[in-house]
């Protein structure tokens, strides 16, 4: 019997019944999510037969979550993870498991010897049998590593020293552009290089995603507290803080300052009247916020997010001054300052807004941007609901591919009538899931940008 007491059956039971009550994702997460579908099946073989949903049913129920962000409700996912983490606390992970989840130590790994590990690799008996130890499907393709990863490319560009005076940034660059595709990271550093933007590399940990997707809390703090410390002192040196990939920018702008609004510490430091909760709205009248009775709303209202025991004021800190790139560039263009000597790029593409991306509430800005460039006629594929389905790390687990491609399956249907000679996307995961299921070429819509001011530039 598996060692988690009950709060495993207990938290990832309240997320059932809660669902089940209120019923709105019954039809709108039918076909983009893995969880409610089953969710629901349960429940309702629960009511219908007397048939008690049992512990083992409710621990792979958990398991289905991917953390797309696009269920509406945020209570839902941190008790779905906080299940995972209950599991992983009473049971331990799994070593496929912890090997797949760790993208951090798996890139610092395979950077001491990419070549070598790459032919290594390409040995279809080897190959196998590293799949079959790490819990890997047999079907899924594994990323050539690169010879050079991102993190090595920057140290020796001089990256990792702060620039001095003029406009600067600093790059967090996430581990699959710093490990397995460092042409993007090149790409954005370029980018900023035409706009006369110096890029600084600051002292980086992994985001925390693919460990908090898994339920490994003690790994998932240790690396976000690391970021959040090295990171507002970039702040307060003054640095905006831009990243490339939308799961980081999802994890410090969305998750990471979830509630923290609700906190005490926050509500002393906006001067909330003692029966007074003060929410941030930037549509409200006056001085930006709704005010709410706090003996009314106390109960509801509290900063019981799963990123809680952090620093509320330093989390709302970090997740104002961090940036995607392609609202920072957005921006840029809205001052007047980005450059648009574009070249003519001749092509024909399909642009994939990522479900990180479209949770950060930011509209779409890389497709504003890449209309800009002449001759390229970009259009935009898959709705609000869709997702590529890959999960990171999850999509390549023995016990999810299937499923993982089962959710991306519409997706990928849309992609293919659309006939495109190449997919653009800003989610380095969806690209996997896209070089995994279709033939086209894939590209971070940096690569598109950066080849534009390469080519208006080749003569200079």
């Amino acid at each position: 019997m598996p060692r988690d007491g009950n709060e495993l059956e207990t938290t990832i039971r309240r997320v059932l019944d809660a669902c089940a009550d209120c019923d709105t994702c019954r039809p709108l997460m039918d076909e983009s999510c893995l969880l409610f579908p089953e969710l629901y099946r349960l429940y309702d073989r629960e009511k219908a037969h007397g048939r008690v949903v049992s512990q083992d049913e409710l621990r792979r129920l958990s398991e289905l979550c991917n953390l797309c962000g696009l269920c509406p409700c945020a209570d839902i996912r941190t008790d779905v993870i906080r299940s995972k983490a209950a599991w992983v606390r009473a049971n331990g992970m799994p070593l496929p498991v912890r090997l797949l989840a760790d993208v951090q130590r798996f890139g610092r790994l395979g950077a001491l010897a990419p070549r070598v590990l790459n032919r290594v690799l390409a040995c279809a008996p080897v190959r196998r049998a590293i799949k079959k130890v790490a819990g890997i499907h047999p079907q899924r393709r594994l990323p050539p590593l690169p010879g050079e990863n991102f993190f090595e490319w920057a140290r020796r560009r001089g990256l990792d020293q702060a620039p001095g005076q003029g406009p600067k940034i600093a790059y967090f660059a996430g581990c699959t552009a710093g490990y397995l595709f460092p042409e993007v990271a090149r790409a954005a550093v370029a980018v900023m290089g035409h706009n006369g933007i110096a890029v600084f590399f600051p002292p980086q940990q992994c985001c925390g995603m693919p460990t908090l997707l898994e339920g490994d809390d003690e790994t998932t703090f240790r690396r976000v507290r690391a970021n959040l410390e090295t990171l507002l002192e970039r702040v307060q040196a003054g640095f905006e803080i831009v990243c490339s990939c939308p799961t980081c920018g999802y994890l410090m702008k969305v998750l990471l300052r979830e509630r923290a609004f609700y906190a005490e510490a926050y509500q002393r430091a906006v001067g909330a009247g003692a029966d007074e909760i003060k929410v941030p709205n930037a549509s409200a009248p006056g001085d930006g916020f709704v005010r709410l009775k706090k003996s009314m709303y106390r109960k509801i209202l509290s900063d019981d997010g799963y990123f809680a025991a952090l620093d509320p004021l330093k989390r709302i800190a970090l997740a104002e001054k961090v940036f995607d790139l392609g609202e920072y560039l957005e921006r840029l263009d809205h001052q007047k300052r980005l450059n648009t000597d574009f070249d003519e790029l001749k092509g024909r593409m399909v642009y994939y807004a990522p479900c990180h991306q479209r949770e950060q509430g930011i509209g779409s800005p890389y497709e504003a941007l890449l209309a800009r460039i002449p001759g390229l006629a970009v259009v935009r594929v898959g709705g609000a609901m869709d997702c590529c389905g890959m999960g990171g790390s999850l999509g390549y687990k023995e016990s999810f591919h299937e499923k993982s491609i089962a959710l991306g399956r519409p997706l990928m249907e849309k992609i293919q009538a659309a006939a495109p000679e190449a997919i653009v996307t800003d989610c380095l995961s969806c690209r996997l899931q896209f070089q995994q299921l279709l033939a086209h070429p894939v590209h971070h819509p940096l690569e598109i940008l950066a080849r534009a001011y390469k080519a208006a530039n080749s003569d200079g």
